[in-house]
């Protein structure tokens, strides 16, 4: 092969290289695709509560029925972490938090001496007392609850834990009647006889 002929093959591949090299760089520049501002392929789906696994919904408990079966002991251990902002005791003394004794039956945002946020006072002009269900709400995602609070706590989401909290709570200075329990519905009874059709006469 003569010096001219590898020549001419070395300048064909590198030709090729430049070409590639050349498409590669340009064809983004000049087709360039900016991506959509909002995703238009993503569909939310709200989980389905019969689903085989799906978490139930958790419905307002009958505290008529519940508090009375609820372990008091067990409400006053989940409240070990809470004791790092607040007191429990009747001193009614302020930490990072208000102080707890005889909260329930209490206006919310109105402890003496402390300083609640905007959300809170705005939250306790439109509800008058902290009672079961507030309390229990509350507790289980304040800052989704009442957006604002100082209560920074992510929540303490079991709901039976919630139950004893609030029993114990109940133990502690409450002015809150428990209310009675609901009554039992009635067992549904068998389905009414089709009438006989009348016989022509």
């Amino acid at each position: 092969m003569s010096d001219l002929t590898a020549n001419k093959y070395l300048g064909a591949g590198l030709g090729a290289a430049l070409l590639l090299v050349g498409l590669s760089v340009g064809v983004p520049i000049i087709f360039k695709q900016d991506p959509p501002a909002k995703p238009g392929d993503i569909i939310t789906v709200a989980p389905d509560a019969s689903a085989p696994g799906a978490a139930p919904a958790d419905l307002p408990p009958d505290w008529g029925t519940v508090l009375a079966k609820a372990d008091v002991s067990a409400g006053e251990a989940k409240t070990a972490i809470c004791k790092a902002c607040h007191i429990f005791d009747a001193s009614g003394a302020n930490l990072i938090g208000p102080g707890l004794y005889g909260v329930l039956g209490r206006k919310p945002g109105s402890h003496p001496g402390f300083a609640y946020s905007a959300a809170m006072t705005a939250f306790g002009a439109k509800q008058p007392v902290w009672d079961y269900e507030h309390v229990y709400e509350f507790i289980n995602a304040p800052q989704t609850y009442i957006p604002g609070t100082k209560m920074t706590y992510t929540g303490l989401k079991d709901s039976q834990d919630r139950i004893n909290v609030i029993a114990y709570l109940h133990t502690l200075g409450s002015n809150l009647p428990i209310p009675k329990p609901a009554p039992a519905a009635a067992p549904a009874g068998p389905a009414p006889a089709a009438a006989a059709p009348a016989k022509p006469a």
